[in-house]
């Protein structure tokens, strides 16, 4: 076996009623929420892919199915963390990840430090090896008619 797996991982939510969105983990303010069965956390979705998948272990539906009503409104760090519990029982760890966010609005830029202070923490890794950047679809699109918000994230994963 190879000492690294690689992961990629992608969600998308629709904008609906609220006034805000949690963006890995951050709640930013905003003139719509989403549409979600927990807390819609398209950044940490897209995470949690990215690192089931470097494993071949599924998909975040796979594991927190939204037919199943415990994961109504629920914290999408708390599925970070299970995915990383996962890892690690398997002998990996996560060595970096790299996240973008597409949308039009929330401008990302100002939430994007505390994001990946809170995916460190809960990956257990250096904030240093965890990139969180957005960028705009030039308004095209779903994302670019402003009806949602998407977000991609690779991940590094390596022998513990």
């Amino acid at each position: 076996m190879p000492d690294i797996r690689i992961g990629q991982g992608f969600d998308v939510h629709a904008f609906g009623d609220g006034d805000h969105l949690m963006l890995g983990g951050v709640r930013v303010p905003h003139v719509r929420g989403v549409l979600a069965h927990s807390d819609g956390d398209v950044v940490l979705h897209a995470l949690c892919d990215a690192m089931l998948g470097a494993l071949a272990l599924g998909d975040i539906g796979k594991h927190f199915p939204p037919s199943d009503p415990q994961w109504k409104g629920a914290d999408s760090r708390a599925f970070v963390r299970h995915c990383n519990r996962l890892l690690a029982e398997r002998g990996w760890r996560v060595g970096n990840a790299d996240i973008t966010v597409i949308c039009e609005r929330p401008k990302i830029g100002p939430h994007a430090d505390a994001m990946r202070v809170n995916i460190a923490e809960d990956l257990g890794i250096d904030v240093d090896a965890v990139g969180v950047k957005a960028t705009t679809s030039e308004k095209l699109g779903f994302t670019g008619r402003g009806e949602g918000i998407a977000a991609q994230a690779a991940c590094l994963l390596v022998r513990a």
